[in-house]
């Protein structure tokens, strides 16, 4: 038997679903961003004990990770994403309850869980939603994704600023979140309407030795990529005032600049990949973002520097839509392992990226390191066949 296609109405709702849950965990990470000075200044943390505690998201990211795979391709993303995005509002009260470096890296721990979880889960709902449409729509989720972390920082620098305390920011942007989630609970669309799930589907799909290892070759991509996104965090401003002598304010410019363009870049994802396919969409990111970099480290000016920096922000923002795209489309049976594997390995750039310019800028200096990431984009892009669709 064949699986009927949802009516319209239902798939528009689905995927207005799915963007519910993208902007939950960008509202979320950002405001938790934003009140980080504050809960140092609370507990009164050193940067080595606040980089301690930082550490537990990173580390329940992964472990959520790596233990919710199964479970989507067991149970569908919906019976997944829909419940830890209810708890994804209550995990973020958590950090303003802790009354020491111990209760804070634990708090972490237990968000960074919630948040990897979730990660993965609206990411494999996304890759049904995108099957149903049978055209490129990822690009959109993770635009929305961003908008919500800009809405988050903003909201939590706006009670930063009039003085509210963190558990009223996050108590507050927690009604939010779960009210969203409550709306997505009702939309959001069962994997059993997924066609890549029917036995029928079977024919054509990667054999499991072969998928695994491509599932690594682009967990190795996104790690590249967002190596990049974590060094332009934490280097763009440094390397812009102390290399190049610019003011503060035109420091932060460089990192807002990367923002900005690559939340436009995905705003504009699903046009260009309809238009140029994933594969050239790719190749062209790619190269935008390392060339764009590479020139901007040899000129070495302050505008330069910030347009250079929104060009790589430009560059980067299709490709992560494209490589988790690619991994969960290639087997709708192990959607969800393979979109583990890749968003952990991914995410381990992440952290490693700002570490790995930190060293290597000891011993070379900033523009030498910071080449690194430029370098890893165009090794993306000489890599992008690998994207090449399966079926949708």
């Amino acid at each position: 038997m064949t699986i009927a296609a949802p009516p319209r109405t239902t798939l528009l709702r689905a995927r207005l679903a799915v963007y519910g849950l993208f902007m939950i965990a960008g509202i979320a990470l950002g405001t938790w961003t934003s009140r980080i000075p504050a809960i140092k200044d609370g507990l009164s943390l050193g940067d080595g004990e606040l980089s301690l505690a930082l550490l537990g998201i990173a580390g329940g990211a992964i472990t959520g990770m790596q233990a919710v795979g199964r479970l989507i391709d067991r149970y569908g993303s919906r019976r997944v994403m829909v419940p830890v995005g209810l708890l994804q509002g209550a995990v973020l009260v958590l950090p303003a309850c802790a009354a020491g470096l111990p209760s804070l890296a634990a708090a972490m721990f237990t968000f960074g869980i919630v948040h990897g979880v979730l990660d993965v889960a609206m990411n494999a709902n996304a890759v049904v939603v995108e099957r149903l449409h049978a055209k490129p729509i990822m690009s959109s989720f993770h635009a929305v994704f961003s908008i919500g972390g800009f809405l988050g920082a903003g909201v939590g620098g706006l009670f930063a600023h009039a003085g509210a305390s963190v558990p009223m920011t996050f108590g507050s942007v927690a009604v939010v979140t779960t009210t969203i989630a409550i709306l997505c609970l009702r939309w959001a669309l069962p994997d059993s309407f997924d066609p890549g799930r029917h036995p029928e589907a079977a024919a054509g799909q990667v054999p499991g030795r072969s998928l695994a290892g491509w599932v690594l070759f682009l967990g190795v991509l996104a790690f590249c990529c967002l190596v990049g996104e974590g060094a332009a965090a934490d280097w763009s401003s440094v390397y812009l005032v102390e290399d190049l002598g610019a003011r503060e304010a035109v420091g932060a410019a460089g990192y807002a600049a990367f923002s900005i363009m690559m939340t436009a870049g995905r705003l504009a994802g699903d046009w260009l990949t309809a238009r140029l396919g994933p594969v050239l969409l790719v190749r062209c990111c790619g190269g935008l973002a390392g060339i764009g970099l590479l020139v901007t480290l040899l000129i070495g000016h302050q505008v330069a520097g910030v347009v250079g920096f929104g060009l790589f922000g430009a560059g980067l923002s299709c490709i992560i839509p494209q490589v988790f795209s690619a991994a969960g489309h290639r087997d709708p049976a192990q959607s969800g392992r393979a979109l583990a594997r890749v968003a952990s390995i991914g995410y381990a750039g992440l952290l490693a990226g700002p570490v790995l310019i930190g060293a290597v800028a000891e011993l070379t200096g900033k523009p030498v390191a910071l080449a690194i990431p430029a370098i890893m984009a165009l090794f993306v892009a000489a890599a992008a066949p690998a994207l090449r669709p399966a079926r949708i």
